[in-house]
């Protein structure tokens, strides 16, 4: 099962297709941070299996009995006057039909000036977006693989364009006990719109994403490591900024590097104290960084870090993430145990 599933990923880095994966999709809030644990340790994590019901929106397959009856609610502030949240929810039926799941997230991307084509002022406008995600997940018996779902309802509206959507996330976790190593893939966002904005019919933002993570023998900290969009190699972009000035004064892109564009797959992150009431949380985005980074200065993009500190049934999770030195993101979470 192990070699199939390293093949299989070999086959899906190797794949080739478009670059540069920003502004060629609809309904892009879906490639948001679902919670403050996914965004201490680098916001793509797919291989927690654990009580944390947030884990959910981020792979389906790590759906189980131990989230029962148990409610997650995460909020924060992007930059200027978004906000975003979301909220998840687990209920175990009973042991033979497991446990079904719940989830809502949402984006507000505040008030915005409206402007005709003239530079006329018009009437203030707003946007929101949001999805409604129903799971299941399934232990195939006699093995260590479980396979989830998520079916998505998405809606969004754009100052007076509105759209309706629905899409399906497939996840996948095979649990290695005897070295505590859990692997995992997942398949996000395979859907369409069912009504568009103006009549033009969008790609939803598909992704595909493989992880592994264990926790260690006689240190408690658990590793994660997942590459991100394995859809495509070919992630990287030019900027500008960094172009090199010719003799002649003309100026020639930025060549990224094969290995540039291959570290820029890769996320990272760390748990210490991982099954204590009181754990640290670290991680690097290596696409995040590369794209934000500043010529000439330090202004450590890409990192991640957060704490959880749970209170007998009530858990706070908090992460801080940094992207450039004038934006960065603070998210706020509770788990609540109802049992």
């Amino acid at each position: 099962m192990l070699k199939q599933l390293v093949l299989f990923l070999l086959l899906l880095v190797c794949s080739v297709s478009f670059g540069q994966i920003g502004g060629r999709y609809t309904y892009q809030f879906l490639n948001l941070t679902t919670s403050p644990r996914q965004a201490a340790l680098g916001g793509k994590n797919i291989t927690i299996y654990d009580e944390d019901v947030n884990q959910v929106m981020s792979n389906p397959a790590a759906l189980n009995e131990d989230m029962d009856n148990h409610l997650a609610m995460n909020y924060g502030n992007y930059y200027g006057e978004a906000s975003y949240g979301t909220a998840s929810y687990a209920y175990t039926y009973d042991r033979h039909v497991q446990t079904f799941y719940a989830g809502v997230s949402y984006v507000n991307y505040g008030s915005f000036e409206g402007y005709d084509e003239n530079g006329q002022a018009t009437s203030d406008f707003t946007g929101s977006e949001g999805a409604l995600s129903l799971g299941y997940a399934y232990n195939i018996p006699y093995t260590d693989i479980h396979v989830g779902a998520n079916v998505k309802l998405i809606t969004s509206t754009l100052e007076t364009y509105n759209s309706i959507g629905g899409a399906v996330d497939l996840g996948f976790l095979y649990i290695i006990e005897k070295n505590d190593i859990n692997l995992g893939l997942v398949i996000r966002n395979i859907g369409t719109q069912f009504t568009t904005y103006s009549g033009i019919q969008e790609k939803l933002p598909f992704e595909i994403i493989a992880g592994v993570s264990q926790e260690l023998e006689h240190v408690p900290i658990r590793w994660h490591f997942s590459l991100e969009n394995l859809q495509q190699w070919n992630i990287s972009f030019s900027n500008p900024v960094r172009g090199e000035t010719n003799i002649d004064g003309s100026t020639s892109a930025e060549k990224v590097s094969f290995v540039n564009n291959a570290l820029r797959h890769v996320v990272m992150g760390v748990e210490l104290f991982p099954k204590k009431a009181f754990n640290l949380r670290l991680g690097y985005n290596f696409r995040r960084g590369e794209e934000l980074r500043v010529d000439e200065q330090r202004n450590f993009s890409g990192v991640s870090l957060g704490f959880g500190l749970r209170m007998n049934k009530l858990k706070f999770n908090y992460s801080y993430s940094r992207y450039t030195l004038a934006a960065n993101t603070s998210l706020f979470g509770l788990i609540l145990n109802f049992q």
